[in-house]
């Protein structure tokens, strides 16, 4: 996992409320521990018509969204079932930040222990996310900022732990074994 200071990308709008996580990555697929290959299936029932073929309806299958990195997602983003393929899927589908007015808390803690950032904005703010849906926007998560040109900064909150592992671009594990001389040295000390 690759830390996130900040991200420079074009948004892409899916503004559907509940995408619960069967929609993100439906659940034949999760037969793997892996996370590769896990994109090609995000949203498969939506992206894929019923003979393999792209549907070219749907958002993400469009060539001018092809390389958008940041999806500006409908209410209540990730509801369902708990899934770490479902932030998987996406990482792996290029998405590398989701912003919502709402994310379901089990999904917004799984993003942001597996590198996706989840962002949650008012609703006036999301409103004006999607009207310029496709437009060049910059993620800082060191200002904790959303930038757009022509438009005022949105910003936005994430835990601080949170935060501090995607920066560094490791897992909570990583973040201990990252300060192992030190907790060596705590419990050397208190011995």
């Amino acid at each position: 996992m690759s830390g996130i200071a900040r991200i420079e990308s074009r948004s892409v709008a899916l503004p559907v409320a509940n995408i619960d996580t069967d929609q993100i990555i439906p659940a034949r697929f999760l037969t793997t521990t892996t996370r590769a290959g896990l994109g090609r299936h995000a949203f498969q029932d939506w992206r894929w018509l019923a003979d393999g073929s792209p549907n070219p309806g749907f958002v993400l299958n469009r060539a001018e969204h092809q390389g958008a990195e940041v999806l500006i997602a409908g209410d209540n983003f990730g509801c369902g079932s708990s899934r770490e393929h479902a932030p998987w899927a996406l990482l792996d589908a290029g998405i590398r930040a989701v912003i919502s007015t709402g994310i379901a808390d089990i999904f917004r803690n799984n993003a942001l222990k597996n590198g996706l950032l989840a962002i949650v904005v008012t609703p006036a703010e999301h409103a004006s996310l999607l009207a310029g849906a496709g437009e060049p926007i910059a993620i800082d998560l060191r200002t904790q900022r959303i930038e757009r040109a022509g438009t005022a900064p949105i910003a936005f909150s994430v835990d601080a732990f949170a935060r501090q592992c995607l920066l560094d671009g490791v897992d909570q594990l990583g973040y201990l074994l990252a300060r192992a001389d030190a907790i060596t040295r705590f419990e050397e000390a208190r011995a």
